[in-house]
């Protein structure tokens, strides 16, 4: 379960995404990804489930979103997270940063796994090389250069299993158990599913706008 909620966001504040991944922990979730030092946390002190950590913070010199530099990676180890996610596309960093020296301190100051958001095959392979332990095709459809689908990006997916030789985590806009599954039986190692759990207006809407048709 992706517990993720953001300011105006009506789950947003102090203690709702632990409540969230206390419910996710008693409907089956084997693990939660939760984005920032406190939620994160209080999630730890909630439930027994590992948590893949991520930071969300904008820099005026890179499009890079998702643990953008090493300052966020070492909010993310303090806060206690067993794993850490982060763009692994080829855009530059802030700062000057890379990649390559992010994974290799995730891996050999904290001794920590790496999960690889990436929207290309291309992107993955490179990530691959430079360490990522798991990749997930998060950004696809949130980079400039791919294409937004309605749903998972199916293609991409398959690609990911078919090149890689690092295990895949299904993500980004999984909207039914039937999405999850399928994710399953084409051989990812896990499902990460947010919105279509975690965001009550977003379900709403969906119901409402079905009535209205």
């Amino acid at each position: 379960m992706s517990c993720q909620a953001y300011p105006g966001d009506p789950m947003f504040g102090e203690g709702v995404m632990a409540k969230m991944a206390l419910a996710a922990k008693q409907g089956g979730a084997v693990g939660i990804r939760a984005n920032g030092r406190e939620d994160i946390a209080s999630i730890k002190a909630a439930v027994d489930l590992p948590v893949i950590g991520i930071v969300k913070r904008t820099y005026p010199d890179s499009d890079i979103y998702i643990t953008p530099t090493l300052k966020e990676v070492q909010e993310l180890a303090a806060a206690g997270a067993d794993m850490i996610a982060l763009d692994a596309t080829a855009r530059p960093r802030p700062n000057g940063e890379t990649l390559a020296s992010l994974i290799a301190y995730i891996h050999d100051e904290l001794n920590l796994p790496v999960m690889g958001d990436i929207s290309t095959l291309e992107e993955a392979l490179q990530a691959q090389a430079l360490g990522i332990d798991v990749a997930a095709p998060t950004l696809a459809g949130y980079t400039p250069y791919t294409k937004m689908t309605d749903g998972p990006d199916w293609p991409l997916l398959e690609d990911l299993l078919r090149e890689l030789s690092i295990p895949v985590i299904a993500e980004g806009r999984i909207q039914s158990p039937e999405d999850a599954r399928r994710a399953c039986r084409l051989g990812c190692r896990n499902v990460v599913v947010g919105t279509a759990i975690t965001r009550p207006e977003w379900i709403t809407a969906r119901f409402a706008k079905c009535m209205a048709e």
